[in-house]
């Protein structure tokens, strides 16, 4: 994309929701730089498909919609949109009693099972950026380089140069998990484990303790499998430090729109994802209505998969399933029975998304007015073209 705009552009591209005073080419980052290289100067003139052949929007919403009220479980997978598509995906959701679930929801899972079973201490981005002395970095490997989220945390802190350390640096090759324990036993001033623990750990238990505002940043992606034990660990050193100074965790994750859809369907529910409308109420399971999971075991038999960032690959184990897309035009419809090309907030329309720091939502500026429509627009037309239910016969 070539566009001149020169005011203040926030890009849709990453959960940090990055802001520059003039337009996309203000912005040096390699994840916008990706986004935008999927778009042209002038909106798309991609065209609906039904069973691969080009049709109307109307054809494809009326196909659309009769797919789903044929399932019997259908998954609603994928959910990458903004708030207005989440806020018109969830009467959706409920009218067809499907199970709704984020493309890579189980590291946003484990974050938000702390939440649920612990509790914990959380931040925001200008918290970090204004007042933290120290950053220690979270990674299961010493040999991983930094992310682009975490170089823009860093570029953020750039103007106060806080202390900045890395735990898998620190640990050597010790195991991540072990490593955290003995941390968090450390910060507690536990003198039986201070013998045989490595002088690095001693020195940053120290560092941590002295710290004015420390926080522990961890990446929700990179995280190996049971990471929620990890993010418990990171949560036992800082509520132990906020007894005698300041410390915070910080998730950095939910890009392509995982924060805003949960954050969505738990006000409109009271629910997070993974749950679903079923006929006895609500019902929520993080772990069963897993889309890896629901795929592997067959327990659906449609999918409608939304991808308005960029394309978004449908699962291999969807292969055979009835299902519509909701994509970017690039989005390769091969196998789809509907595919409808819609438009990206923050580039051919306006939005809003979900920060990754869960409590500050930013609104999304469009660098042109987009022919396509937007997901909240073809959702909405699912929901109308669905048939009205059948009313129970009187008793």
């Amino acid at each position: 994309m070539t566009s001149s705009r020169t005011t203040a552009w926030t890009c849709p591209f990453c959960p940090l929701l990055c802001s520059t005073g003039s337009g996309p080419h203000g912005s040096s980052c390699r994840r916008a730089a990706s986004g935008l290289a999927r778009f042209s100067d002038a909106p798309s003139t991609a065209q609906p498909q039904v069973a691969g052949q080009p049709a109307t929007l109307a054809a494809a919403v009326a196909e659309g919609a009769r797919l789903l009220w044929a399932s019997r479980q259908p998954l609603f997978g994928g959910l990458a949109t903004d708030v207005a598509g989440a806020r018109a995906l969830y009467p959706l959701a409920c009218a067809t009693g499907a199970i709704c679930d984020v493309a890579a929801g189980t590291p946003l899972f484990e974050s938000l099972r702390v939440q649920q079973d612990k509790g914990g201490f959380t931040t925001t981005l200008a918290e970090v950026s204004e007042r933290a002395d120290l950053l220690l970095i979270v990674t299961p490997d010493a040999d991983d380089a930094p992310s682009d989220y975490v170089r823009d945390l860093l570029d953020r802190c750039a103007h106060r140069t806080p202390t900045v350390l890395r735990l898998a640096e620190l640990a050597g090759t010790a195991d991540l998990f072990d490593t955290l324990a003995l941390l968090a036993a450390l910060v507690a001033g536990r003198t039986a484990v201070k013998a045989r623990a490595p002088q690095p750990l001693l020195a940053l238990a120290e560092q941590l303790q002295a710290a004015r505002y420390a926080v522990l940043v961890y990446e929700t992606g990179r995280l190996p499998s049971h990471g929620g034990l990890l993010i418990e660990a990171l949560q036992r050193v800082v509520a132990t430090l906020n007894q005698r100074t300041r410390a915070a965790a910080l998730g950095l994750g939910g890009g392509d729109g995982a924060y805003t859809v949960n954050q969505v369907f738990t006000w409109l529910s009271g629910l997070p994802l993974r749950s679903r409308a079923a006929p006895g109420g609500l019902e929520h399971e993080p772990l069963r209505f897993a889309t890896d999971r629901l795929l592997a075991g067959g327990a659906v038999d449609a999918l409608l998969w939304i991808s308005s960032f960029g394309p978004l690959p449908v699962p291999a184990e969807a292969q055979g399933l009835p299902r519509i897309v909701l994509g970017h035009p690039d989005q390769a419809a091969v196998g789809d029975d509907v595919f409808i090309p819609v438009s990206t907030p923050g580039v051919g329309s306006r939005g809003h998304l979900f920060r990754t720091d869960g409590s500050v939502v930013l609104p999304l500026q469009p660098l042109y007015e987009d022919t396509l429509p937007t997901v909240a627009a073809v959702l909405r037309a699912l929901h109308q073209a669905l048939p009205a239910p059948t009313p129970e016969p009187a008793r």
